[in-house]
């Protein structure tokens, strides 16, 4: 885990390329006691090692399906699945009996040469279940923005600067093509990469941006935040109640063409029972 120091932080987002239904904005100063927070986010490995420690089942293993990307599918699954019912203005997304984390893309699917991916497939429920038995807690939303933004709390796009591919080079694993037919992998992965591939941040994180979603503890409200109270502006913890817990970071999905999610001051929620294959999380801790 990294260290990551208490103080005054500006977090938020207001440009063209915000999505204000998302509550983006406005760009707000937080004050944040000091926590720490993993270097990656947790492994198919690291999980393995706590089901086999508790038992502990998964709810997509309780449910007995999962949503998998249609990319992930063998052709032949995909003209079977041609006529499912799948999520409306979202078709690319299947529910796909028998996936769960050991098995991401289906029954057939393995995790072999992938122990140290993330681990996808888990709820907000699961996250924290992990969370709980290696002694952390997931993120705030604020925490996971602050940590990204690095030590000098940059304001801008990327937490290396303005542009995406800065001189050419990949700095994060998101989607290159033609969304959603075609993924040139231009950036080394087709689909999840390594919790430590690319380049090391300058606060000593990898990957805060594209590779999974990550979960936040907090529940999500566009309109929380933007209330000039105390209870939002010192450790934000979000609202008391709602539907869906925050996603920060972006996924190997993520395309300017559809969501370009993966900017610092972006954000998107999720169910706290979904669980999909670009969907993953790191742990904090109190320091």
């Amino acid at each position: 885990m990294i260290r990551v120091a208490g103080g005054k932080f500006r977090i938020g987002y207001v440009g063209a390329e915000a999505w204000e239904q998302d509550g983006e904005g406005p760009v707000r100063e937080v004050t944040l006691d000091s926590y720490w927070l993993d270097r990656t986010v947790v492994t198919n490995g690291q999980f393995a090692e706590f089901v086999e420690a508790t038992g502990y089942i998964t709810e997509s293993e309780s449910f007995g399906w999962a949503f998998v990307f249609i990319g992930q599918l063998s052709n032949s699954k995909q003209r079977k699945l041609r006529e499912t019912k799948t999520v409306q203005g979202l078709q690319w997304w299947y529910a796909i009996e028998g996936a769960y984390w050991r098995k991401p893309e289906g029954p057939g699917s393995t995790l072999k040469k992938r122990m140290d991916h993330p681990v996808v497939s888990i709820s907000w429920h699961d996250a924290v279940a992990y969370a709980t038995w290696a002694g952390k807690r997931l993120p705030t939303e604020a925490e996971w923005e602050v940590a990204a933004r690095g030590p000098e709390n940059v304001q801008t796009m990327y937490p290396w600067g303005t542009e995406l591919e800065p001189g050419g080079k990949h700095r994060c694993n998101v989607w290159q093509g033609d969304f959603p037919s075609k993924n040139s992998a231009a950036d080394g992965y087709q689909w999840t990469a390594p919790v430590t591939a690319y380049r090391k941040l300058d606060s000593g994180f990898y990957n805060l941006v594209g590779n999974v979603w990550e979960w936040c503890a907090d529940w999500f409200s566009p309109t929380w935040h933007v209330k000039e109270s105390a209870a939002t502006r010192t450790n934000p913890k979000g609202p008391p109640s709602g539907e869906s817990k925050v996603m920060k970071g972006g996924s190997f999905l993520c395309h300017d063409s559809y969501c370009n999610r993966y900017r610092l001051g972006a954000r998107t929620a999720n169910t706290p029972d979904s669980a999909t294959t670009n969907l993953g999380f790191r742990c904090a801790r109190d320091a």
